[in-house]
């Protein structure tokens, strides 16, 4: 199993324990959540059984009954409510003797429908009776992050402080990544790892439709613009399977596509409509970022405002590229998307890139036990200036801020004289604004590293792709 160390040894811990426990275990569609409690108890379960999709609450009954009858429990009848469900699955569970019972509950999200009681049988199931006993591990796991933080771990009801152990599982690191492309002999170099990380993100199953003996282009025309679906229906699958009612986040998502840079909370309202606007909007934006769909980048200093930017490096891709194409055209991504357009999106894909690899920079840095608050900086435009943006500011503890600017580039980035002259006035500008006390240091993030020209002695530090790349 690629990665996952922590997140499977914290399930071990909870299945060696003295006393009943339960488990949330939650992310996003395809990010391998069933695979890894699959693998951690080897595909050995006292019971397992997984909501449907947009399934009513008979359906879904008749799914917990066939999967109670798959366990043993012959003479299951006929479920007509979630409390007789549970009550089935107590009886099953006491039938089955002594040692620890693992009951993993796979897409529970999709079992409470609309006015279906699951939630008060849950309850019920686990206060009334696991609790009771000390051989019951509950895994709740569910692609619906937003309904599992709202429901199960922050439930101020009869969950409230049930549980003990909540999983949240993130994409793969670009060295997670690395390894797995290892495994499965790509043959990948790591600025082709980069490139295919900058459009699949670090979900494991898209890099699991990657094929041997393919460059990442030739991937990216059968997976995204071939004649077969590939990858080319995902986005619509991926927010319906993470929310009830997908449409208005998807808005939101096309809104934010439209400005790389970011949108404030006001002008989301401005370009979705006022009908998301007030408590509603803040319910989908804190669900967007729990989901790693969105981050919130704050002004530095400021626990207030800041700007909303799209960081999902999948859903950027497929609204950049794959929805405006309408052709079939295998070689689309070879031929028709030209190396310019290449080339700017690959800049602000090696942006996120590095945002998502925070921890890797500072370490490179030599600052991983320096307290630091990551912030990013805005100025508008004026009649005088075009206005400037830095999305990683590193504030350090020890009086320094890391000003990053992240660059990326198939060999060594030269620094030109113009681009020094900016670079100078925006540490200079930023140093006004970050006051007394605070050094601003010149960040340079890149691929291949600095050519060593007169304009790099202004630099004061550099982080390349391989440091991107530690564990």
């Amino acid at each position: 199993m690629i990665g996952r160390r922590d997140e499977s040894k914290a399930l071990r811990t909870a299945y060696e324990s003295s006393y009943s426990e339960f488990v949330t275990l939650y992310g996003r569609r395809r990010i391998g959540k069933t695979f890894l409690v699959n693998e951690t108890f080897g595909y050995e379960f006292a019971f397992h059984c997984a909501g449907l999709k947009g399934e009513g609450m008979a359906r879904q009954l008749d799914n917990f009954r066939f999967a109670l009858r798959r366990y043993g429990h012959d003479k299951c009848p006929r479920l007509k409510s979630w409390l007789e469900a549970f009550y089935e699955l107590e009886m099953l569970l006491e039938r089955q003797g002594g040692g620890r019972k693992v009951v993993f509950i796979d897409e529970m999200p999709w079992m409470d429908t609309h006015k279906s009681g699951f939630l008060a049988a849950l309850e019920g199931f686990w206060n009334g009776w696991a609790t009771s006993r000390k051989d019951i591990l509950l895994i709740a796991c569910g692609s619906a992050t937003s309904w599992i933080v709202r429901k199960i771990n922050r439930n101020r009801g009869g969950l409230h402080n049930r549980v003990g152990v909540r999983i949240k599982l993130s994409p793969f690191t670009l060295a997670e990544c690395e390894e797995y492309a290892n495994e499965r002999r790509l043959g990948y170099d790591r600025l082709n790892i980069a490139e295919c990380y900058m459009a699949l993100g670090g979900v494991a199953y898209y890099w699991n439709q990657l094929e041997k003996g393919k460059s990442p282009e030739q991937n990216f025309n059968r997976l995204f613009f071939g004649p077969g679906d590939g990858l080319r229906l995902e986005f619509d699958e991926l927010y319906s399977s993470l929310f009830r009612n997908p449409e208005p986040y998807m808005r939101i998502i096309t809104a934010l596509d439209k400005r790389r840079s970011g949108l404030t909370r006001d002008e989301i309202i401005s370009e979705i409509g006022a009908s998301c606007g007030g408590g509603k909007l803040s319910e989908m934006l804190a669900d967007l970022e729990e989901c790693g769909f969105v981050r919130l980048a704050r002004p530095i200093g400021g626990k207030n405002g800041g700007v909303y930017q799209l960081v999902d490096d999948f859903s950027l891709f497929y609204l950049q590229f794959v929805k405006r194409c309408q052709s079939r055209d295998g070689d689309y991504w070879t031929d028709a998307v030209s190396s310019e357009t290449k080339n700017n999106w690959r800049g602000l894909a090696f942006e996120r890139l590095c945002l998502a690899h925070v921890r890797q920079i500072k370490f490179a840095l030599g600052i991983s036990g320096v307290h630091t608050d990551v912030y990013s900086w805005r100025t508008e435009p004026t009649d005088e200036s075009r206005g400037a943006q830095v999305d990683l500011l590193i504030d350090r503890k020890d009086g320094i801020v890391n000003l990053c600017e992240m660059k990326y580039s198939r060999e060594k980035y030269a620094i030109s004289k113009d681009e020094h002259d900016r670079l100078q006035n925006r540490v200079a500008a930023f140093g006004r604004i970050a006051g007394r006390g605070k050094s601003v240091h010149l960040t340079m993030v890149t691929t291949c590293g600095l050519v060593h020209n007169k304009y790099w002695n202004d630099v004061q530090s550099e982080v390349v792709l391989d440091d991107l790349f530690r564990a």
